[in-house]
C-alpha cells in the first residue's frame, strides 16, 4: 500500500493543539508512516494556497473559520474537524465529552463544600462548545439546587485594563467563597489576574479551575491555576486513527466522536476547602493527608477535639458522606491517578494507596468507578 500523504492543520501556539499532535504523531508511528505536510502556525492562520490542487489523502484541521472550511472541503479528500467551532460543515469531528468535563468540575467544587458559583467564558455566539461548557455548568449546578452566575461581556470593544476593570466589578459583587470554572486555562489565567489587582484571595474568596490543563498558563498564573486534563493526546489519536480508516474507503458510523477527559490537576487556585466548621475541615485534611498510609479513621480521629459521634454528624451534614467514604473516595483518586499516568501493577498500587490486599482494591474500586482497574487504564492508553 503506497505511504499515505496526510496534511496537518493544528495550532502550536496552544497546549490542547500539541497534545493533538503529540497524539497523532503516536498513531502514524504505530501505524503508518504517514508522509505528513505540517507548518507550526496558529489557530487563526489562513489555510495555504495550494490546499484546494493538493494531491493528498487526508487532512486533521482544527477548522476556525469559514475560509479554512471551504479549503478543506475544497480538497475533496477525507478530513476530520478537530475544532467544531462552525455547525453543519458534514465532517467528522472527534473532540472532548463537554458533559463530562463539567461533570468533574462541578463534583470537584461540591467535593470542597462550595455552595455560590459562577462561570467565566467567551463572549456568547463566539464559540459553541464554549457555550455549551458554560450552559451545561449552569444545568449540572441546577440539578444539585444550586444558582450560577455567568459573567456578561461587555458589547464594547474593551481595552484590556478595561476588561480586567469590568471583570473585577463581576467578581466583587458575587456572593463568597465562590467557585468559578472557566472555558479554558486563557480565561482562568485572566480571572486570577483581576483578582490580584482587585485583591481578591484565591483561593480563600474565589476558587478558579481552567480547562486544558496547559502548564505554561496554569503556572504563569499567581496563584497556580487548577485545571481539567481533556487528554487531547488521546483525542488526536483516535483522530488518527479515524481518518487511516476513512482513507482506507472504510465508512465511519460515529462522525461525532467526543471522548472522557484525564481528570483534574489540582494546583493552589482550588486548593482548598470553603467550609465553615474549623473541625471538619481539619479532619478533611487529615484524612486526605493520610488517606494512603494505612491510618484509619478512628485513629485519625483522636487528632480531632470533638466527639466522634457529633464529627461524623457535622461532616456528612456538610459534604454529603461519611469519613470512611471519603477516606475511600481520596484513596480511589490517587488510584486513578497511578493507573493514567504510571505503569505500576495494580497490587503495587493498591498498596501505595493504604489497601494490604490487592483482591480487596480490586473489589471497592470496581464499586466505585463502575469498571475494573485494568480496563479504566486501558481507557487512557
Amino acid at each position: 500500500m503506497p505511504t499515505a500523504r496526510v496534511a496537518l492543520f493544528v495550532e502550536t501556539s496552544r497546549e490542547y493543539g500539541r497534545g493533538l499532535l503529540r497524539g497523532i504523531i503516536r498513531y502514524q508511528q504505530e501505524h503508518g508512516p504517514w508522509s505528513i505536510y505540517f507548518k507550526p502556525h496558529g489557530l487563526h492562520d489562513p489555510s495555504p494556497s495550494w490546499l484546494a490542487k493538493w494531491n493528498g489523502d487526508g487532512i486533521l484541521a482544527r477548522i476556525d473559520n469559514r475560509a479554512m472550511a471551504d479549503a478543506v472541503l475544497s480538497a475533496k479528500v477525507p478530513a476530520i474537524d478537530l475544532r467544531a467551532s462552525l455547525r453543519n460543515l458534514n465532517l467528522p469531528n472527534v473532540g472532548i465529552d463537554n458533559h463530562l468535563v463539567v461533570k468533574l468540575a462541578v463534583e470537584h467544587f461540591l467535593e470542597r463544600g462550595h455552595r455560590h458559583f459562577a462561570f467565566y467564558g467567551t463572549p456568547k455566539g463566539e464559540h459553541y462548545y464554549q457555550d455549551l461548557r458554560s450552559s451545561s455548568f449552569v444545568d449540572a449546578l441546577s440539578v444539585q439546587g444550586f444558582s450560577c452566575s455567568v459573567f456578561e461581556h461587555s458589547s464594547a470593544a474593551l481595552s484590556w485594563e478595561q476588561e480586567q476593570s469590568h471583570l473585577a466589578t463581576w467578581l466583587q459583587a458575587l456572593l463568597k467563597p465562590v467557585a468559578i470554572m472557566t472555558c479554558h486555562d486563557d480565561r482562568g489565567q485572566q480571572l486570577l489576574d483581576a483578582c490580584l489587582r482587585a485583591s481578591l484571595r484565591v483561593p480563600d474568596d474565589i476558587a478558579i479551575l481552567g480547562v486544558d490543563n496547559d502548564p505554561f498558563l496554569c503556572n504563569l498564573s499567581t496563584p497556580p491555576l487548577s485545571s481539567i486534563d481533556v487528554n487531547s493526546s488521546n483525542i488526536g489519536y483516535q483522530a488518527a486513527a479515524q481518518l487511516d480508516q476513512m482513507m482506507q474507503g472504510k465508512k465511519i458510523h460515529n462522525q461525532l466522536a467526543y471522548l472522557a477527559p484525564r481528570g483534574i490537576v489540582t494546583r493552589q487556585s482550588t486548593d482548598v476547602m470553603a467550609i465553615n466548621d474549623p473541625h471538619v475541615v481539619q479532619f478533611m485534611r487529615l484524612i486526605r493527608s493520610h488517606a494512603c498510609t494505612g491510618s484509619s479513621i478512628e485513629e485519625l480521629l483522636k487528632q480531632v477535639p470533638v466527639s466522634r459521634s457529633a464529627l461524623f454528624r457535622r461532616f456528612k451534614k456538610i459534604l454529603g458522606r461519611s469519613p470512611k467514604e471519603e477516606l475511600t473516595r481520596v484513596r480511589i483518586e490517587r488510584a486513578k491517578e497511578l493507573l493514567r499516568e504510571t505503569s505500576l501493577s495494580v497490587a503495587d498500587i493498591a498498596d501505595r494507596i493504604g489497601y494490604a490486599e490487592s483482591k480487596y482494591f480490586i473489589e471497592v474500586f470496581s464499586r466505585s468507578v463502575k469498571t475494573t482497574p485494568l480496563r479504566y487504564r486501558k481507557t487512557f492508553r
